[in-house]
């Protein structure tokens, strides 16, 4: 299968949107249960850390984001990550090419530390991260809960740059 990685633009949205709601709606994926106006999140995210996985056709198969973790200065190096992949492209190694690409990108964009929140019933999605080097540094009890009500547990993931912070 043809992937390319690419910046993310704004004409990118409505394939992106649509992807985002395919992992909302699977309960497993994220607490949010609304789609963000593409304003709101733009807003959100690191301009300079979002790509997509396209195919041959220029299909959009799935998209991963940097959200900085905090405002205060200290924090400036430290993202956390998205990482979505459309139904009908799942298990087909995409997840692992756009987080590869997004580390990479992150690195260059001066990215130390990179987190990820996770359910901890979603061991695809945990599998995925620590094959590329994240480490669960923790486990969050009942940080949150889903539409339909139940608590979820989150496992906190990390991946520390070798490039970037180390001297």
């Amino acid at each position: 299968m043809d992937i390319r990685i690419r910046t993310m633009e704004t004409q990118d949205w409505e394939s992106v949107s649509k992807i985002y709601f395919e992992g909302i709606q699977t309960g497993r994926a994220t607490f949010q249960t609304q789609m963000p106006t593409w304003e709101e999140w733009d807003a959100g995210h690191v301009k300079s850390c979002r790509i997509i996985a396209a195919d041959g056709a220029g299909n959009v198969m799935g998209w991963a984001a940097l959200t900085p973790v905090s405002s205060r200065c200290v924090y400036r190096g430290v993202g956390e990550v998205s990482v979505y992949v459309g139904d009908k492209f799942r298990e087909k190694g995409v997840a692992k090419l756009l987080l590869q690409a997004l580390i990479q990108n992150s690195e260059e964009e001066g990215y130390w530390t990179l987190q990820a929140g996770i359910f901890t019933t979603n061991e695809a999605s945990l599998n995925l991260h620590k094959a590329v080097g994240f480490k669960v540094v923790g486990i969050r009890e009942r940080i949150g809960k889903t539409a339909e009500g139940v608590w979820q547990d989150t496992a906190l993931l990390e991946r520390r740059s070798n490039v970037v912070g180390v001297e």
